[in-house]
């Protein structure tokens, strides 16, 4: 097997294995996290990383730790904080290139084209932003708040929404094209999954456990699947949110993972299944090479052959650690913890290699990857670029 030199993923992370009121939607009461995150054991370290800048942005995630992930484009690194600010930064030095604040609060990740920032904010609405000012070059309501990061063909900006509706928006317009609404339960994950938007469909994963494929030309559905099935006593129990991006890659298959269900792979053409295994999770895996990566409640690390399902490793040296979605630069895996740690792993084997102490207030947010470069944004907003070394 063959691990590709490099890939870039941005996606948000909740706190893991944590069945707290700040992990519900709907919920008031609370509960003890299910797995104690494990102390830090000392490793032998084969990776530095070190500080090349850092830029505070901000109250960063705010109070509510909405998932504002920030993106690269064109060489630029945007990024935003809950109470509205937007920048752009030069990604090389960190240098300021503009700031605008928006008129309501950000909630959303943020996502890019070629001259486009897509944002969702508090007011329910999404916005078009021109990279080169920060200026607004349209911006539409939809039906509620928008978490996960806007997403887009070339005709199309794709949103999804915490009430389960997914919206169509002309690319250059933002004139609603089309809306799906799924039915979903009264008590789910805080957070919702991205669409995944290629030109002729689009894969959604809702709170219901349902993965749907929508044609693009009018919003109908063309397949579902059941992915998770709730069971169980309580409602806490029977949550199933598919709330990780379903990954679809070049030659026609897509993995999903769901929260206390399975993670699968289908056939993306039909939603034929060629391979599930039983796991429990709301993160974004990834695909490189042969391997499939993948983060379960449990802060338990997991390679996979892509093709079988096969586990490859596991590692459980950072157990409860409330791991981000992990992103891959120079053949190792990158998370972040909820104690602002930046761990990095060997990606053939699991083996810990490289340690960061980013400080803060912790680390949900996906790390960004860029050649040997990474980006981490800590919860209060602070966003700090780190260079690999070898020693």
């Amino acid at each position: 097997m063959s691990l590709s030199s490099h890939l870039r993923l941005s996606r948000l992370a909740l706190p893991a294995s944590l069945l707290a009121a700040s992990l519900l939607a709907g919920c008031a009461s609370s509960a003890q996290p299910e797995y104690a995150p494990k102390d830090l054991a000392d490793f032998d370290s084969k990776v530095s990383l070190d500080s090349a800048w850092s830029e505070s942005v901000g109250n960063g995630l705010g109070r509510a730790h909405y998932p504002l992930a920030p993106i690269i484009a064109n060489d630029r690194l945007f990024v935003a904080a809950e109470e509205g600010e937007l920048e752009a930064l030069d990604a090389k030095n960190g240098d300021d290139v503009w700031q605008v604040t928006l008129t309501s609060g950000i909630t959303s990740a943020l996502n890019a084209d070629a001259s486009r920032l897509y944002v969702g904010t508090r007011d329910g609405k999404v916005s078009a932003i021109n990279q080169e000012d920060g200026s607004i070059e349209w911006s539409t309501r939809v039906s509620s708040e928008v978490l996960a990061a806007p997403q887009y063909n070339d005709e199309l900006v794709v949103v999804q929404s915490v009430d389960g509706t997914v919206t169509a928006l002309d690319r250059f317009t933002g004139e609603e094209q089309w809306a799906y609404t799924a039915t979903i339960p009264a008590l789910t994950l805080r957070g919702t999954g991205a669409p995944r938007v290629i030109k002729p469909v689009t894969f959604a994963g809702f709170a219901n456990g349902k993965l749907v494929t929508l044609d693009n030309r009018s919003g109908q559905e063309l397949w579902d699947l059941r992915v998770a099935v709730p069971a169980g006593r309580t409602e806490v129990d029977q949550l199933v949110d598919l709330d990780g991006q379903p990954v679809l890659t070049q030659d026609g298959r897509l993995y999903v993972t769901s929260y206390n269900g399975r993670l699968i792979a289908l056939d993306a053409r039909n939603g034929e299944p060629l391979w599930d295994k039983k796991s429990s999770s709301y993160l974004t895996p990834i695909v490189v090479g042969d391997y499939l990566f993948s983060i379960d409640n449990a802060s338990h690390v997991l390679a996979m052959d892509a093709n079988t399902g096969n586990v490859l490793w596991k590692s459980e040296d950072l157990e409860g650690r409330w791991l981000t979605s992990p992103a891959f630069v120079d053949g190792k895996l990158v998370v972040g913890d909820y104690d602002g740690y930046v761990h990095l792993l060997d990606a053939q084997s699991g083996e810990i290699v490289g340690r960061y102490d980013g400080g803060g207030d912790g680390i949900s947010i996906t790390p960004l990857t860029d050649g040997k470069r990474i980006y981490i944004y800590t919860n209060d907003g602070e966003l700090t670029a780190l260079d690999l070394e070898t020693p």
